[in-house]
């Protein structure tokens, strides 16, 4: 007989234990929390071959962005493929699984359109559009981030479950596509309907760091603490934010105690996803000349093993920076040669393989020169793409460790002109930053416009005061 979801979606006939576990498990992966693996599994325990489980399994596999996950979520997906008669499956299920596979098979964009054909069909279906949203985020396209979830709201009422989470989704959409007071407005109300969606309080902190209002993004995470802080996957990107705002206005040590507490210590469990937000935040230390030598040691030993097999190339700049921060260039090197042995044989239907060749492996190759001081030969390998690294994924907050990185060189390549250009676009977009007006004190310096330079650091700390 047949089945629902709990949004009236289609199922293969099923046992409907099977459906109560999925239908819980949904209700997890839209809170980050690690209970979803736990639901899916038992309604693959009591129908292993319910399609929209196995389906959902396999996007678990890719979405931590995890090569030895997604090739063992491959390998189970093929063979379940191969042991049943897709003929009994109906169209959604169909093209979820025609997704999972391109996904699987490393076809990120090709997955994503066909999971945007499928939501135009069935906007009520929550893991195309949580799914599809993920892989407009790791893609960089904030116009499909903004509209995929947005062109299926009005199919949904207002008290219906899951629309605060379709809002929180939205409001990062709007707020990667630059819309910020219609992103705070959707993300406020998100998390007023649902005070634990995790991914709709950090889509406000989004919202609030780009537009350079850090009173607010500290006070607004930490009045809510305990809804985020802890009992989600979410959680270390979320204390990473916080630790921005704390940076921006110079509370160092609150900062490397938050990273040493919950950020990266010896408990944590090396997924690629929260080593990435521990070498942002110690990249932007290194920039200024804070060394944190132990700490760089500890995460470049951390990233070794995730490196052996080319999965995402956002997570190879961050393991890039991290060999660079621990002084281990050679791991660097070795780690680039890798990656361009790769992509003389990697399909072109690989998204990774255009995102690395295109993106990734110019941005590697500037983080290691950065660290060894050819400072000329990264303002030459970044100015040229800085209008280009949304392409390989990540938000603006992310893809900032990239722009500072480029100014940095720029300032300490003696580059006044390109400095000048770079600062003057930072301090038009957040004159309230404390960051920008450092920089901006320290282009002044180098004219010897030491009176300016006076006053742009007199700015820089009455910012950070006045937050």
């Amino acid at each position: 007989m047949a089945n629902m979801d709990q949004h009236g979606n289609g199922l293969a006939p099923t046992d409907e234990a099977a459906v109560a576990h999925y239908d819980a498990a949904i209700d997890h992966l839209l809170h980050f929390r690690s209970a979803v693996g736990d639901e899916l599994g038992a309604a693959l325990e009591v129908d292993p071959n319910m399609a929209m489980a196995q389906v959902f399994s396999a996007y678990l596999g890719v979405l931590g962005t995890e090569a030895a996950d997604t090739q063992a979520a491959r390998t189970d997906f093929v063979s379940w493929r191969a042991s049943i008669d897709e003929t009994v499956l109906g169209d959604r299920e169909h093209q979820h699984v025609e997704a999972a596979q391109a996904w699987l098979d490393g076809n990120l964009k090709g997955a994503g359109s066909i999971l945007r054909d499928l939501t135009v069909a069935y906007p009520r279906d929550v893991l195309a559009l949580a799914v599809g949203h993920q892989v407009d985020f790791f893609s960089g396209d904030a116009t499909s981030l903004r509209d995929r979830v947005g062109g299926a709201l009005t199919a949904w009422a207002d008290d219906e479950p899951h629309r605060a989470q379709l809002l929180g989704m939205y409001s990062f959409g709007l707020e990667e596509a630059g819309h910020y007071d219609r992103s705070e407005d959707v993300g406020l109300a998100a998390v007023a309907a649902d005070p634990a969606d995790v991914w709709g309080i950090h889509a406000v902190v989004h919202t609030y760091e780009m537009q350079g209002r850090f009173d607010l993004g500290i006070s607004y995470l930490d009045d809510r603490t305990d809804d985020w802080g802890t009992g989600n996957f979410l959680n270390v990107h979320n204390w990473w934010h916080r630790c921005l705002f704390g940076l921006e206005v110079g509370d160092r040590e609150r900062v490397l105690g938050i990273f040493d507490s919950v950020i990266n210590n010896d408990e944590s469990a090396g997924l690629a996803m929260e080593m990435l937000d521990a070498a942002a935040l110690l990249w932007r230390l290194y920039l200024e000349g804070d060394d944190q030598s132990e700490r760089w040691r500890t995460l470049a030993d951390s990233w070794v093993p995730a490196m052996q097999v080319p999965c995402y190339a956002f997570n190879d700049m961050h393991a890039v920076m991290s060999y660079v921060g621990a002084g281990r260039f050679d791991r660097a090197e070795r780690l680039i040669q890798d990656r361009e042995d790769w992509l003389a044989t990697a399909p072109d239907t690989v998204t990774n393989a255009t995102m690395t060749r295109d993106i990734g492996l110019p941005v590697c190759q500037a983080m290691l020169d950065f660290g060894a001081g050819h400072y000329d030969a990264v303002v030459d390998a970044l100015m040229p793409l800085r209008y280009r690294f949304n392409e390989f994924g990540g938000s603006h907050a992310q893809r900032d460790a990239i722009q500072r990185t480029l100014l940095e060189a720029a300032l300490r390549s003696g580059r006044s002109a390109q400095s000048r250009q770079l600062l003057s676009e930072r301090i038009n977009l957040k004159p309230c930053s404390p960051y920008n007006w450092l920089k901006q004190a320290t282009l002044a310096e180098q004219l010897g416009d030491h009176a300016q330079a006076a006053s742009d650091r007199a700015e820089a700390g009455r910012l950070a005061v006045s937050v």
